[in-house]
């Protein structure tokens, strides 16, 4: 089930994204094997497969980076963004030129391939929290330039967004805490500065940077590096004062304790920086 903050990204904001991945991929003379190949004007029809079983995201890049090669391809999904398939599962029909759909074919595969790697591990984690209140978010630890594609597919694959960028809400770290000269300071000068519509998250490595974020009114805590037993004194402490998000080398094999220790929320950079691609093929039919 897609998460209903998985809002889709419109075409105006996917359109550079593809438009820069394929003049990085036709180069300066375009497919030239294609070229060589196969007759001009020859048509037909090829099959975006599912090779692994997983949760799509990127169709409507896949889409663009045909229509953008050829506007005279016809692309048609068949299953779209937040499915779940099989292998050997079609999972969209595009025809047309061949050599225009060939041209297109690694473009379209990768942005594919990459965005339903996210959603399928973000699924799978969300999955395995599934009978706790927890939800799981992703962090800012994504691919320089593909944050935005990234953090959709992590919505399709039913988690949420952490901060979009450093502007959306204060996040106060350890080296803030250092150069402001002491926690108390940090979060102080934190709050001076916030506006009404600012939100503030405090990191703390111990219960007793937690106890001084809770007497300074931090309502968000971000609990980094805990063990499960710190964890769950550190959810007793702040209930009814503050929600709290664990973070720190969470993996695909230790989310599920992490979250029956009663945290609000799971932050996991693993789900944009080690997710898997989906293995995804394109494949013809004579």
């Amino acid at each position: 089930m897609i998460n209903p903050a998985a809002y889709e990204l419109p075409d105006v904001i996917l359109l550079p994204f593809v438009q820069g991945a394929l003049a990085e991929d036709m180069g300066r003379k375009g497919d030239i094997t294609s070229q060589a190949t196969i007759d001009a004007g020859k048509q037909g029809t090829l099959h975006v497969v599912s090779r692994r079983p997983g949760v799509i995201a990127g169709m409507a890049l896949a889409r663009l980076a045909f229509e953008q090669i050829n506007p005279a391809i016809r692309f048609e999904v068949i299953q779209p963004d937040g499915a779940q398939v099989q292998p050997g599962e079609r999972l969209a029909t595009v025809s047309g030129d061949i050599r225009s759909l060939l041209a297109a074919e690694r473009t379209a595969l990768n942005f594919l391939t990459h965005l339903s790697g996210i959603a399928s591990l973000t699924a799978e984690m969300v999955k395995q929290v599934s009978h706790t209140s927890a939800r799981i978010t992703c962090t800012r630890k994504t691919i320089p330039g593909l944050r935005v594609l990234q953090k959709y597919a992590v919505r399709v694959g039913g988690g949420w967004n952490h901060r979009m960028a450093l502007d959306d809400a204060m996040l106060i770290k350890d080296n803030h805490i250092a150069l402001a000269g002491d926690l108390r300071s940090a979060i102080r000068l934190a709050q001076s500065h916030a506006g009404h519509l600012t939100p503030i998250e405090l990191e703390v490595d111990t219960l007793e940077q937690l106890a001084i974020a809770l007497e300074e009114g931090i309502k968000l805590v971000l609990l980094d590096n805990m063990d499960c037993d710190t964890l769950r004194e550190a959810v007793a402490m702040c209930r009814g004062k503050a929600q709290t998000e664990a973070s720190g080398g969470i993996t695909p094999e230790s989310v599920r304790a992490v979250a029956e220790t009663g945290v609000d929320y799971i932050a996991i950079g693993y789900l944009t920086h080690s997710a898997k691609a989906l293995d995804i093929g394109l494949d013809y039919e004579a």
